[in-house]
């Protein structure tokens, strides 16, 4: 065997990225390792750094990079300062289950517990936030780790991995040689256990498949649509996974989140039986654990969930089985239970709600109705259009009105962070600049990370950023009205040129007042070939798709 050459570690690092099929990082610089981002720029042919403007943006880009393929998403900050900015982005990356590394800068050996300079100890910082946390102290050993970390990333539940750097570490020179490409550890559904979930699901009479969590590809959407058209099984998602299946199927019939419709919680209290694939069923799809009241359900459940831990967690099922949603789907996907006359109605119903409650709304006086301006917009998307959300209440009229599925994306924080849409934007037009990417943030959201459509101009990237300017921060003002009416503190927004500070930042930028300007304002962005911002004017009013700041008013004043 040929003896390795001589290396730094920073240059066996890099290459291992190389080794395990890594060909781009989001970061800012930091001096802590420039070892690292010397080697890289001798590999500039094979791998992109993309350099954000503030280190929570590039973790959201890293984050959002992770979903949108599958392969956990590069990020890179210095000490101190710039992990703590990160760390945003790994905890969207271990609520969402996302594949996520992030390399942290460190100081020097042989200052720890000093108190140096920007010293941290992140295995304490993100003991509780990741889902493993280490340091490299030795040189020789950056194969190990850095192969560890892809694999803890994308194996069983995926989600963030944090290796911390020191500086010297990476200057030191070393001959080791590299770790071979990695393999993610996929738990899969057997024969037997396929049986089981046949056996059980063919006994309800009104049963309800529930769709979640990451890690859904492609060919696993369809598999597990053909599964639900074949046997006429009603398929809803959890929040903000209504991308798991086309919602054009007929099985399709809404997701359980922000937006969700009044009836279909109540069809939910009459299914007798939930097929949970990928989903933890954590808080927001559970409506705060009230209408999936733990740990005994009264419906029979069936779980399926890559991680066998968080089977019978917070709910006892019936049966449940530790798999991958892409094994799993594939393992129902031939699937004929031979129950379509007995479900068919049931499923229809459900159906029908949604449709219904998905129309585009009556006029209700607004100038401009997102409402209307979705439901005209979405039939003329592409199929392959990539939507980023941000947290907020105007994510409810695209969660409600617009319709994903493969190959599209619908790509949002599922912990409610601001400032997540438009760096995941910008990723996302990054990594497919041949897709039309949509991001919709709010006013308040776009203040906290706005400045990353330089990032997009920067590199070329070409995202549409909806921004609902309602001069508040909407949400936190909804739940002021209705538990506080009429007491506002703290949710007002003023002082903001949002087409100014997006020309600025070398976007395509316009103000849009009136629900028939829309149309044509999102084709001239389009065609301006640039990042564009089009700032929507809405009425604060309107403070959801579904109910008004008078109605929770005189909501609360009633009870």
């Amino acid at each position: 065997m040929r003896r390795p050459s001589p290396r730094t570690a920073g240059q066996v690092l890099v290459d291992q990225l190389l080794i395990h099929g890594a060909d781009r990082a989001f970061c800012v610089p930091g001096e802590s390792y420039l070892e690292v981002l010397d080697a890289l720029h001798d590999v500039q042919d094979r791998f992109t750094l993309i350099n954000a403007r503030h280190e929570a943006g590039a973790a959201n880009m890293a984050e959002a990079y992770g979903k949108l393929t599958g392969q956990p998403g590069i990020c890179m900050v210095t000490r101190g300062p710039g992990a703590c900015h990160a760390a945003i982005g790994v905890h969207i990356a271990q609520q969402d289950s996302t594949p996520m590394i992030l390399l942290v800068g460190q100081i020097g050996r042989e200052m720890t517990d000093r108190e140096a300079f920007q010293e941290v100890d992140y295995r304490q910082m993100f003991g509780g936030l990741a889902k493993w946390v280490a340091q490299i102290d030795s040189p020789g050993r950056v194969p190990e780790y850095i192969a560890r970390a892809f694999r803890v990333a994308t194996s069983g539940r995926p989600g963030p991995v944090v290796l911390a750097l020191p500086e010297d570490m990476l200057t030191a020179v070393v001959e080791v040689g590299d770790a071979r490409p990695y393999f993610a550890t996929k738990a899969r559904l057997g024969a037997d256990e396929t049986a089981r979930v046949a056996a059980l699901l063919s006994t309800a009479q009104k049963p309800l498949l529930l769709l979640g969590g990451s890690g859904w590809t492609d060919q696993a959407a369809l598999d597990i649509q053909r599964f639900a058209e074949a046997n006429r099984l009603p398929v809803t998602t959890s929040f903000r996974r209504q991308d798991s299946i086309s919602n054009r199927s007929d099985a399709y019939v809404g997701e359980f989140g922000t937006a969700t419709a009044p009836l279909l919680r109540q069809r939910l209290t009459e299914a007798d039986l939930l097929l949970v694939i990928g989903a933890r069923l954590g808080e927001m799809t559970t409506n705060g654990y009230e209408n999936l009241v733990p740990p005994e359900l009264r419906q029979k459940l069936i779980h399926i969930h890559p991680d066998p831990d968080e089977i019978g967690r917070v709910y006892g099922p019936d049966i449940g089985f530790a798999a991958t949603a892409p094994e799993a789907a594939a393992a129902l996907s031939a699937l004929d239970l031979g129950r379509q006359n007995t479900w068919g109605d049931w499923a229809g119903r459900l159906r029908q709600d949604w449709v219904k409650d998905t129309e585009s709304p009556a006029d209700g006086g607004w100038a401009l109705d997102m409402g209307q301006a979705l439901c005209a917009l979405r039939d003329a998307l592409p199929e392959d259009v990539i939507v980023t959300l941000d947290a907020g209440n105007h994510t409810g009229w695209a969660q409600r009105f617009l319709r994903f599925g493969r190959p599209g994306r619908e790509i949002g924080s599922t912990c409610g962070a601001m400032g997540y849409s438009v760096p995941a934007a910008v990723a996302a037009a990054l990594t497919h600049p041949e897709r039309l990417t949509l991001a919709m943030v709010g006013d308040g959201g776009f203040m906290m990370s706005g400045q990353e459509l330089a990032t997009a101009t920067q590199y070329g990237a070409t995202p549409i950023v909806l921004l609902f300017n309602n001069g508040i921060y909407g949400t936190i003002r909804m739940h002021q009205e209705r538990e506080h009416p009429e007491r506002v503190s703290g949710t007002k927004l003023a002082g903001h040129d949002f087409v100014k500070m997006a020309e600025g930042y070398g976007c395509y930028a316009e103000k849009v007042t009136t629900t028939a300007d829309f149309p044509a304002a999102l084709e001239r962005a389009r065609a301006s070939g640039r990042a564009a911002v089009l700032e929507l004017v809405t009425d604060p009013e309107q403070i959801s798709s579904r109910t008004t700041i008078t109605r929770l008013r005189a909501n609360a004043k009633a009870r």
